[in-house]
């Protein structure tokens, strides 16, 4: 095996990657994810300058392929040789086929044989009338174009159905109305952590941790146990917030108003318990590299206690009815179905591949720190909207219990510095991965450094890259009425894929 394996903690010389060719990788890729390894990042990574060619002008660019084995912590890397086109791991490796979109999108690395090769991001300047929508021809189907501006506040993203009757054939999904360049800013940019801030607004402690965590990795630093409480209760909180949230609207999307109503006001307790924290409701400001910038005094941790066991009896009460509900339940049943096999094909993550029955979670697999955690992620197995409903109720349950634990921790842990360190400079020559999971699912920052210490890459993969396709995939065959029921159930982020 070429890849070069390393552990999730730790940060790998990029000398130790040896160029392959591009066959030799999609055969390495195409065997691990057959061993059960699924595929983190597939991404273009420039040649550093001074190493290419003096007869070629432009960058030369190679693929960089990072693989994860949930259960053991270990990572793999692989590095091909420069390239400008290559045979597509897509047809045997299917998890690489938005990956390699993005790729030629970004790069203009072109994936021979690729199935669907389009834009991932980039709005095409044509007419939407040109644009080359997948078409169904058929005298009783027809078309239903849906967006890119939305009925009420929604960020802009275009829908795509065929139908024939009210059933869907297809539904192709064109995104990129929000992309504003920031893997680009934060590659040069001196001020970063706002930046990983602004990713997703709702995934903010999320995505603020992996970029600290990135950075740690990559630099050495390791925060203390307090903050490392402190970090974990912030982004349990926002997971509490936004799975409340997510089942209150799905209750909403089935006409069950008590939950739907009960759900909006309990999601902003669980928003101001955070705001008690750190002065914003959505995480801002809340974290720095080694550590955290606000810190909870034991009497703050037993006030936020208090709050969190309330908000935790209503929420739990809000959701049972809704998932007692007969009417409910015959509404969620059997709606927008995944298999294991497609979910695993896709590589989704989060809600969406635990419904599936695939245990896949960084909390688990790839903790943060050395405190306890749960030992098990909250798995279904049907696939449907219920399922996706019943992992978030699951998840409440886990989320409140370890907050809890985690402020009772907290309140006994000894006194010692959280932390406010500037940005640290990083080493050369280095490749790091920062998996956290995140409400919507694993968030992946990676990075790599050049000879002299200067960024070279900065990846960020939203859970929503991934799990768009199962979105488009879960809606054949359903009733086009239960789009919007089908889109809830998964809540993925436009700005967050968009980047």
């Amino acid at each position: 095996m070429d890849a070069v394996t390393f552990d999730y903690r730790e940060s790998l010389d990029l000398a130790t990657l040896k160029p392959v060719a591009s066959q030799v990788m999609g055969a390495e890729l195409t065997t691990a994810l057959n061993d059960g390894w699924r595929l983190l990042a597939l991404c273009g990574l420039p040649e550093q300058q001074g190493q290419s060619s003096p007869a070629r002008q432009e960058t030369e660019i190679h693929l960089l392929c990072v693989i994860a084995h949930d259960g053991t912590g270990k990572l793999a890397a692989l590095l091909s040789e420069p390239l400008t086109a290559y045979p597509s791991f897509t047809p045997a490796s299917p998890q690489a086929h938005y990956f390699e979109r993005e790729i030629f999108e970004q790069w203009g690395v072109e994936p021979l044989g690729h199935p669907w090769l389009k834009p991932v991001r980039r709005i095409p300047d044509a007419p939407a009338a040109s644009y080359p929508y997948y078409r169904v021809e058929g005298e009783q189907v027809h078309e239903v174009a849906v967006g890119p501006v939305h009925a009420g506040i929604i960020e802009p993203g275009h829908f795509r159905f065929q139908c024939y009757g009210e059933e869907v054939l297809h539904l192709e999904i064109a995104l990129g109305y929000q992309h504003r360049g920031l893997e680009a800013q934060l590659l040069r940019s001196s001020v970063r952590l706002p930046l990983a801030e602004c990713i997703a607004g709702d995934s903010t402690i999320a995505h603020a941790t992996a970029h600290c965590v990135l950075w740690e990795r990559l630099s050495g630093l390791m925060p203390g146990q307090r903050a490392q409480i402190l970090r974990r209760i912030a982004l349990e909180l926002e997971r509490l917030a936004n799975h409340c949230g997510d089942l209150g609207a799905i209750a909403g999307d089935t006409g069950f108003l008590p939950t739907s109503s009960w759900n909006g006001r309990i999601r902003g307790d669980f928003l101001n318990i955070t705001a008690s924290l750190c002065g914003n409701r959505f995480g801002r400001t809340m974290l720095t590299y080694g550590g955290v910038r606000h810190d909870a005094d034991s009497n703050l941790c037993h006030e936020m206690l208090e709050r969190v066991r309330m908000a935790g009896r209503d929420v739990r009460g809000a959701v049972d009815i809704m998932l007692e509900s007969p009417g409910v339940l015959d509404r969620l049943e059997h709606t927008g179905s995944l298999t294991a096999r497609q979910a695993q094909d896709l590589g989704l993550v989060g809600v969406p591949a635990r419904a599936c029955g695939l245990a896949v979670d960084a909390r688990v697999f790839s903790p943060l720190s050395d405190l306890p955690h749960q030992e098990a992620p909250c798995v279904e197995d049907s696939g449907d909207v219920l399922a996706r409903s019943r992992v978030r109720s699951r998840e409440l349950d886990a989320s409140l219990h370890l907050v809890q634990e985690d402020l009772e921790r907290l309140a006994g842990c000894p006194s010692e510095e959280i932390a406010a360190h500037t940005e640290p400079h990083l080493p050369p020559n280095r490749l790091a991965v920062a998996q956290v999971e995140g409400w919507r699912g694993e968030v992946c920052h990676l990075a790599a450094t050049d000879n002299k210490g200067d960024l070279l890459l900065y990846k960020v993969i939203d859970p929503s890259f991934h799990n768009w396709p199962g979105l488009a995939l879960a809606l054949r065959g359903q009733q086009i009425s239960d789009f919007p029921l089908c889109n809830k159930s998964f809540n993925l982020s436009y700005c967050g894929h968009d980047l």
